[in-house]
């Protein structure tokens, strides 16, 4: 069902992700930027789909945080959250949950801590855009990226970060952008650029998905309220 293809976008672009044990180069640390509340809205774009809406959300909640996609057109729907801690710059996925539907028909998932061994896509989305650029992530050597996805399944992906902030605009504005570029390594010819904001830990500013050079997917931030 092809519902369940913009369920994994909004993981991993919402499309997908880590357990940060990122193989990097060694480097000293550097300092992580503190997660913060936030609201924005993206614009979904697919192939063969009417765009749609995405609302994301980051919360504090006591102790956890909260990230919540959803998104919805005439004939479908989506959403999935995750509930993590995050503790000395380490994120430890809590809850996860998905659901879809299609014409009314659809299913939803739900994974605890115990499926978890190593982090969910959603917690992992907040993880890498906070990482991005203070590891050393390049094109000829990549850092691997494993997470479990919304059935809990083992998913294995290589990422780089661009060199230096990008500029892009979108219709929320124009932003400086840290660039992020996922391979998954059994589908070597799908590629997933994201441009994460480099102060606010898991806003994307915009995404696209490709597939044998080809865009399938595109989001780009229309509104964000801190």
């Amino acid at each position: 069902m092809r519902t369940a293809r913009l369920t994994p976008l909004l993981g991993a672009t919402c499309l997908s992700l880590l357990a940060f044990q990122a193989r990097a180069g060694e480097e000293p640390p550097q300092a992580l930027a503190d997660l913060a509340p936030f609201e924005a809205k993206y614009r979904l774009e697919t192939r063969s789909w009417p765009s749609a809406t995405i609302t994301h959300t980051l919360s504090q909640e006591g102790l956890h945080w909260l990230s919540d996609m959803r998104f919805s057109v005439a004939i479908a729907r989506g959403q999935e959250y995750s509930r993590f801690s995050d503790s000395q710059d380490t994120i430890r996925s809590l809850l996860y949950s998905s659901s879809y539907s299609l014409l009314g028909v659809g299913d939803s998932y739900q994974l605890t801590e115990a499926d978890i061994p190593s982090i969910d896509r959603q917690a992992a989305l907040v993880d890498l855009s906070r990482r991005a650029g203070h590891e050393s992530c390049t094109q000829s050597a990549p850092c691997d990226l494993e997470f479990v996805d919304h059935r809990g399944r083992d998913e294995h992906f290589q990422y780089y970060a661009v060199e230096g902030l990008q500029t892009v605009n979108v219709p929320a504005g124009e932003f400086e952008v840290q660039q992020v570029v996922l391979n998954d390594v059994e589908k070597p010819d799908r590629f997933l650029e994201l441009n994460f904001h480099p102060d606010w830990p898991g806003l994307i500013v915009s995404a696209e998905y490709l597939k044998e050079g080809k865009r399938q997917t595109r989001i780009r931030l229309t509104s964000f309220t801190p």
